[in-house]
């Protein structure tokens, strides 16, 4: 036997044909055993309710397997209407509904005898009256047992009447209730959400000086809410679409109608309704989903926990995505300047916010380039560098035996490893982490002659300057391409940065978002109202930003201080 004969017998497995397996993929377990199972099915024939309740229960039953699910609770009772008593059915799930309005607003005025049921058949409803000539006319309408339970009995404000079992379990997923009534081909949805949520609390990734203080949280409805106290107008537009063949997320797109661009949100709708997956759990993989391709791989859209700067984007022409389940919204178009700006820059002088977002322009360069400019410095270009220094930064790695490009890579693997610690370690030891990392580590490191302190300083400077980004998924694609210009400073020195450099901008100028150009206001090289990195005084903030073409160009007059 050959020695590759004997590795494949090792390593290989061949499967011998004796072999049995009694058992079914998934997928045709469904089928075959299941032959009306709907799960990620898209397009399925509307399945219409029953006039009997029997048949429906023993329909919904199947449906929600309840004979091993345990929070489904199928509540039965009598109904009592205009002397009449009908066997009913209420449907939820335990957990997401709420006891005391299901007890006191719908189960009470139902089952128990009280004015409001107990009327005789012979009695009509008078839905309208008026006096012609001194001549009362009325008009009645016959009892109607449906409209007569949703108009008088059930005391409840949201309450809708469906007629096909998958309306039912949309409703009951959802967290509301469904109630059946034997001889109703029709059913109710009745809203009696009440499951745990998380209150409204203070922005931890956002956080401003002189902004509000509220942050998003996971419910849709919530998020409306705080969006609609800021646009406080009857445009503002909130469409629900659901995503999801499985899960059926809720998402809302917000804008306000007759500022934001038609074809805008027209793209929008359009990308949202050709989705074509089982589920969406968060707005991080819609972005993903809906997001023009990059060669940069730049975030396309704006994520944000602020409603205030979700509605200030509002304002201006763009269109927001809600998802229910995250406390995030996504922001449609971004450009470049917008992942360099902070809601706290218009709360503040012109000369203030400006200052800072030129800070943050340099921590952005400095995030992106400085190793490479270092590491291209020491091995291609000492020349530039005065003598004194020269000399400083020879005599620091003088007791250290790695290249310098190892040196670089320890510490800035090392740097993101604390960063990523940090974040994943229980929030009470979180600062701990830090101070370990860079004290102890970093003092200790020298003193072994594994780095030299002038590189501890560069790479430290780097990372304080990375924090100053404002939007952290930019942040984040500006510390990954850093180690590219490392390696072609390391490489070819300040040539290879300059041509990583030319490459890196013209791709970023070919990139787009919902037909956008990233780098509007920058390149092309025209001057677009309103579209300006640098803020002008508020009296002087009259455009709206002129890429996104809004119906309405201006949003302040031209003379917005009329007291003076």
């Amino acid at each position: 036997m050959s020695i590759k004969d004997v590795f494949s017998s090792l390593f290989t497995y061949t499967p011998n044909s004796k072999e049995t397996y009694d058992f079914n993929l998934v997928e045709d377990a469904n089928t075959k055993f299941y032959p009306d199972s709907t799960l990620g099915k898209e397009g399925n024939k509307k399945t219409n309710l029953f006039s009997s309740l029997t048949v429906n229960t023993d329909f919904l039953k199947s449906k929600y397997n309840l004979l091993i699910n345990s929070d489904i609770i199928f509540r039965n009772f009598i109904l009592n209407a205009r002397g009449k008593q009908y066997h009913a059915l209420l449907i939820f799930i335990d957990g997401m509904i709420n006891t005391e309005i299901m007890n006191e607003f719908i189960l009470e005025p139902l089952m128990m005898r009280n004015r409001n049921n107990l009327y005789d058949n012979s009695q009509n409803r008078v839905i309208s009256e008026a006096v012609a000539n001194n001549i009362t006319v009325r008009k009645v309408k016959k009892f109607n047992l449906p409209n007569y339970i949703s108009s008088c009995l059930v005391p409840q404000n949201a309450i809708k009447q469906v007629s096909t079992f998958e309306e039912i379990i949309s409703g009951i997923n959802a967290g509301n209730c469904a109630l059946l009534v034997d001889t109703l081909d029709i059913a109710f949805d009745i809203e009696v959400k009440g499951f745990k949520q998380r209150g409204i609390e203070k922005p931890s990734n956002e956080i401003v000086i002189k902004g509000p203080h509220e942050s998003f949280v996971e419910n849709i409805r919530t998020n409306t809410s705080l969006i609609r106290r800021f646009v406080n107008n009857e445009n503002l537009v909130i469409e629900n679409v659901n995503i999801g063949n499985i899960t059926k997320t809720k998402c809302g797109i917000c804008y306000v109608s007759g500022l934001a661009n038609e074809d805008l949100l027209a793209e929008v709708k359009f990308r949202m309704n050709n989705l074509d997956i089982d589920s969406l759990l968060s707005a991080g993989q819609l972005e993903q989903l809906i997001s023009d391709s990059s060669n940069l791989n730049t975030p396309q859209l704006i994520s944000t926990e602020r409603p205030d700067k979700a509605a200030s984007y509002l304002l201006d022409g763009r269109v927001i995505i809600l998802v229910n389940g995250s406390p995030y919204a996504i922001i449609t178009p971004g450009i470049l300047s917008d992942f360099l700006s902070s809601p706290d820059d218009k709360n503040q002088k012109a000369l203030f916010s400006n200052f800072t977002k030129l800070i943050r322009l340099i921590a952005a360069f400095i995030t992106l380039l400085l190793p490479g400019l270092y590491i291209a410095v020491t091995s291609f270009h000492q020349e530039i560098l005065p003598t004194e220094l020269l000399f400083s930064i020879l005599a620091s790695r003088a007791n250290v035996p790695f290249p310098i490009i190892f040196e670089l890579l320890v510490l800035e693997l090392s740097f993101e490893l604390i960063r990523e610690a940090g974040l994943r370690v229980p929030s009470p030891i979180g600062p701990t982490i830090g101070i370990v990392g860079a004290l102890v580590m970093g003092q200790a490191a020298v003193s072994a002659g594994i780095v030299s302190p002038i590189l501890i300083i560069v790479v430290a400077i780097t990372g304080t300057a990375s924090f100053a980004i404002p939007d952290y998924a930019f942040g984040f694609h500006l510390r990954v391409y850093r180690f590219g210009f490392i390696f072609l400073g390391y490489l070819c020195g300040f040539l290879g940065i300059a041509l990583g450099l030319f490459v890196y901008m013209i791709a970023m100028c070919d990139s787009k978002s919902f037909g956008v150009p990233f780098t509007v206001g920058v390149s092309p090289l025209e001057k677009i109202k309103g579209s300006s990195y640098f803020l002008p005084p508020m009296e002087k903030r009259e455009y709206r930003s002129g890429f996104l073409n809004s119906k309405k160009e201006t949003k302040q007059g031209h003379i917005s201080m009329k007291w003076k």
